[in-house]
């Protein structure tokens, strides 16, 4: 298997040229890095090709790195039936830059963009209903980035005198707390019952 993906990796380094940022064959997988701009050429040469006839799409996912300028990784995984092979594409985006969408190529994927938009906040220009897809009406940020408080923003609930589900900012009923859980006893202002009689114990086996 990977003499065939490294076959394909020379062949796409040829055929793509500077287009290609990256290639590498590891655990068995294909994994190219490509810029944000030649998406759509790069995907219909992977898809049309008959060296590489990558037919379908299997999953778009994201990766957030909040440290790094441009901060997402949208990775794409494609799977050629008639050769056997599969080939992961990697591009980097930020917040603010969309990337284009693979409806026209891929009509599978409208749902995972709308997932990646809902979860991650990643754009996709071209996509024709890009709206949330897993989170609820009315939910503020988007959960699966690394700085997205873990109590998130809002919170539902139930009102019994309204009779309807109602949004209001998360209220924390206390304060977070910091345990030490290498020295649990040192925040006690007393002896434990019983701890006497272990050190009357500790004394009579110090004298023996």
């Amino acid at each position: 298997m990977d003499e065939a993906l490294n076959k394909l990796s020379g062949y796409l380094c040829d055929r793509l040229g500077a287009k290609l940022l990256g290639a590498e064959v590891a655990l068995g997988e294909l994994t190219i890095e490509i810029a944000r701009d030649d998406l759509i050429e790069i995907m219909t040469i992977l898809k049309e090709d008959s060296l590489c006839r990558f037919g379908c799409l299997i999953d778009i996912c994201g990766v957030d790195f909040p440290d790094r300028e441009q901060r997402f990784d949208v990775v794409y995984h494609l799977l050629s039936p008639w050769l056997n092979q599969r080939i992961r594409v990697r591009l980097k985006t930020d917040e603010s830059h969309p990337v284009p969408s693979l409806t026209g190529l891929f009509p599978g994927a409208d749902w995972y963009e709308r997932e990646a938009y809902d979860l991650y906040g990643i754009l996709f220009a071209g996509h024709p209903d890009l709206r949330r897809i897993l989170t609820d009406y009315g939910f503020q940020g988007h959960p699966l980035r690394k700085d997205f408080p873990l109590t998130g923003f809002v919170e539902v609930r139930y009102d019994d005198e309204l009779k309807r589900v109602v949004y209001e900012p998360v209220k924390l009923m206390q304060e977070y707390r910091s345990f030490d859980f290498l020295s649990p006893w040192e925040a006690m202002d007393s002896a434990i019952p019983g701890d006497e009689k272990a050190g009357v114990a500790r004394e009579r086996d110090d004298k023996s």
